[in-house]
């Protein structure tokens, strides 16, 4: 039987969890179809004003089902060290973006798609935010409630 580390305390989860939402590249994002049919996809994501920022195309899947049902849930990391977020989720055309947030996303990602025919910016609002690595992290792994950060 394998010794589990040390839990860490809500300050240190949040600090890990901001450090991964500026480090991290790409995060598994999950939407539901009108049918009910689930869907999970990699998307790269850029943090900006307490908000995760990604694009992608229009007529992916993804898009369909976030425009028509905009809950969600997105993940960072492993099974070891997971950040999860519960949140609601916004379509936005291509131009439709506030120019800062897409600029953050173009900066951390290489790439601008402000403007670009055929894309669509997903913004996410997280309502609720749960991290933890092992089992005894799962007692106090909400940090964040109904939209505000309770650490």
């Amino acid at each position: 039987m394998s010794s589990l580390p040390p839990a860490r305390d809500a300050g240190q989860r949040k600090r890990d969890a901001l450090r991964r939402l500026a480090e991290d590249e790409d995060a598994w994002v999950s939407s539901t179809a009108a049918d009910g049919t689930p869907a999970l996809v990699p998307l790269s994501f850029a943090w900006h004003g307490e908000r995760l920022v990604m694009a992608t195309k229009d007529r992916n899947r993804t898009a369909r089902n976030l425009a028509a049902r905009p809950e969600s849930q997105v993940a960072l990391g492993t099974t070891r060290d997971v950040v999860l977020f519960h949140c609601t989720t916004e379509v936005l055309a291509s131009d439709a973006l506030p120019r800062d947030a897409s600029d953050a996303l173009s900066a951390k990602l290489g790439w601008d798609v402000y403007g670009r025919e055929g894309w669509v910016f997903l913004r996410f609002t997280p309502r609720r935010l749960l991290v933890w690595r092992e089992a005894n992290e799962l007692p106090g792994r909400e940090l964040m409630r109904d939209g505000a950060w309770v650490v």
